[in-house]
């Protein structure tokens, strides 16, 4: 089943309730495997991938349909959010379909700032920090401590992982964290998370 079959209905939100529990969903955005995880009220937290498959021979239009489709998928459910964490593009990697990458985060981004309350970038060296504590850490480190840290919720790669850390960082900024506690290393990744709007 997928985590769009029981969307609320699209809303924004003028300011955030501290005392209520906001909905945060976490993206880690991909052509081939987006990793989404969501933190919602009197509901468990989930995680999913949204796969797509691309040919490297694809047309222009082919493309754009490509990524207007994806785009679609991974909004879904995250327009009803009241935060969503995204991870920044890595702007040093250059290889694959890194021009196609920039476009999907893009129009994920464009549709998402209007409506949601609270749409926040997380680079991947604040992260790697936030699930390890090291801001150098590899993807098979980060997931090793998210299967540690969060041994209730199912957790099966890498861009869940990281969409799983991206949704705690926003519940934890909301102040309802999803963790008893956590090092000060870990914690110090929240200073260079940019809150506001």
């Amino acid at each position: 089943m997928s985590i769009f079959d029981s969307a609320a209905p699209m809303s924004a939100h003028a300011t955030l309730d501290p005392a209520r529990t906001p909905f945060v969903v976490g993206l880690d955005l991909s052509l081939t495997a987006t990793g989404y995880a969501s933190i919602r009220p009197q509901a468990p937290t989930r995680v999913q991938t949204i796969k797509s498959k691309g040919a490297k021979d694809a047309t222009l239009a082919q493309r754009a349909e490509r990524l207007h489709a994806l785009s679609a998928e991974i909004l879904g459910s995250s327009l009803a959010a009241d935060i969503v964490v995204i991870e920044q593009p890595a702007y040093n990697q250059t290889g694959g379909s890194h021009h196609d990458r920039s476009g999907l985060w893009w129009l994920v981004t464009d549709a998402l700032v209007p409506i949601v309350e609270r749409v926040i970038e997380v680079t991947p060296p604040t992260l790697k920090k936030y699930a390890t504590g090291k801001g150098n850490a590899s993807k098979d480190e980060v997931l090793a401590a998210v299967i540690r840290r969060y041994p209730d919720i199912e957790v099966t790669n890498n861009n869940e992982a990281d969409a799983l850390v991206l949704a705690a960082v926003g519940a934890r900024l909301a102040g309802h964290p999803i963790e008893a506690s956590l090092p000060a290393a870990n914690l110090a990744a929240l200073e260079k998370v940019r809150w506001s709007v």
